[in-house]
């Protein structure tokens, strides 16, 4: 199995491209199978959770080809409507294709999904918003069996709480809806906008994506497209931590600063300058200490919980204490032990953590847990005295495309390498 290992005390100064949105590219990609003409994607990040989703579409009976960040993908022979556990199991995405393949086929058998542990993530509302749509469920033997063999029915769906993914799939399949679908407490993220806009260049007739009502009118059939993956948020916060963490300066390029409105103002309050440029931004460390901020993470436009474990990591040689509270997630502070090896000063309470910012952190053997836990460990990392070694990065992989090539170009000292057998 691999690891990392992290040099720490490099300050990080130079230009990073931030790849496409694995959050975006993920709904993107399945939205394919909502038509039998050629389906074509750009800026499609190289990560784990990219190639199971091809692998997926392919054993669908997609016939797709992939190289140089661009998909292209043809469902036009698409039989198959089961979406095996063996698959399923790695990545909580894969429930994205239950609506498309509902909507198109009449029919679909998915497994009940995994992926990161990190809370319950109820696919109730998936199922739900469906059988408002006019489908049967049945979920029997670890499968969502759905049927609605004349076609589904557009409906108004209330979702009891804000869900993206749940948002994306239900959107889907109300594109080949009879009749009016309205989305009511609709996810409001820019992967929902990059979705709609998607989905309308294949024809499909979507008002109020980016709001908390989304109203798409349904349509007999999509036609292909060609479409590009916005730029990921997540990364772009994470590069911004790390310039921050290592008192450097970095600039963005290829993103966009409004994809990150509540983590931007919480960056500028710990002292940090940031400056917008043609297609990306400049940030750099303030003068003075790093100052502590409290954050609490909320849906979009709110701090995104995908970042909390990042700017937790950073919290920990703030200049005072902060209160970082998550509400999304009930277990994802599951990185606090890890940042403790290393000498930061957490106490959990419930849903929130108190930092007091250390003067440094220490190198030690961590572990991730998850995906973004994964990164803030790195970040540590990369500010430490000492070489960290993380173990268990296979959560990287997933989410963050050629990390240890981008963080050694812009000056970390930092490789990938096996870790020593058991004995």
């Amino acid at each position: 199995m691999d690891r990392i290992i992290i040099q720490g005390g490099s300050t990080l100064n130079g230009t990073l491209h931030i790849s496409g949105a694995k959050n975006a590219a993920l709904p993107l990609l399945t939205a394919a199978l909502l038509t039998e003409e050629p389906f074509h994607l750009s800026n499609v990040p190289e990560l784990a959770d990219i190639r199971l989703m091809i692998e997926l579409l392919s054993q669908h009976g997609c016939v797709i080809t992939s190289q140089n960040n661009e998909v292209t993908i043809d469902a036009s022979a698409v039989e198959n409507t089961t979406a095996p556990y063996d698959i399923v199991r790695k990545m909580r995405a894969s429930i994205l294709v239950l609506g498309p393949l509902v909507a198109r086929f009449g029919k679909a058998r998915v497994s009940l999904p995994g992926g990161c542990a990190i809370g319950t993530r109820p696919v109730d509302i998936h199922v739900n918003g469906l059988q408002k749509l006019g489908a049967q469920i049945e979920l029997s033997e670890g499968y969502i069996n759905a049927s609605a063999p004349d076609g589904l029915v557009g409906a108004t769906i209330s979702m009891p709480m804000i869900s993206v993914t749940a948002t994306e799939n239900l959107m889907m399949a109300a594109t080949l809806a009879k009749g009016e679908t309205v989305l009511i407490n609709a996810a409001r993220e820019p992967e929902i906008i990059d979705l709609a806009n998607c989905l309308k260049s294949m024809g499909a007739i979507i008002e109020g994506a980016g709001t908390d009502r989304i109203t798409i009118q349904g349509v007999d059939r999509l036609k292909g497209t060609s479409y590009s993956v916005i730029p990921d948020r997540i990364e772009t916060a994470t590069y911004a931590i790390a310039a921050i963490i290592t008192q450097g300066e970095l600039t963005l390029c290829d993103t966009d600063l409004a994809l990150i409105p509540t983590v931007s103002e919480a960056l500028t309050r710990t002292g940090a300058i940031i400056t917008p440029t043609a297609n990306g931004f400049t940030i750099k460390a303030g003068s003075g200490p790093i100052q502590g901020v409290d954050v609490m993470t909320e849906p979009y436009p709110g701090f995104a919980t995908d970042i909390q474990a990042q700017m937790m990591a950073l919290m920990t040689l703030s200049n005072g204490a902060s209160m970082i509270t998550e509400t999304i997630f009930e277990n994802r502070f599951m990185h606090v032990p890890e940042l403790c090896r290393m000498g930061a000063n957490i106490t959990v309470h419930g849903s929130s953590a108190l930092v007091r910012g250390v003067p440094y952190l220490s190198a030690a053997e961590v572990m991730a847990t998850d995906l973004r836990a994964s990164v803030s460990l790195v970040l540590a990392g990369l500010a430490a005295k000492g070489d960290t070694i993380l173990n268990r990065i296979y959560h990287l992989d997933r989410g963050y495309e050629k990390l240890e090539q981008k963080l050694t170009d812009v000056g970390a000292k930092i490789e990938r390498s096996k870790a020593p057998a058991e004995a």
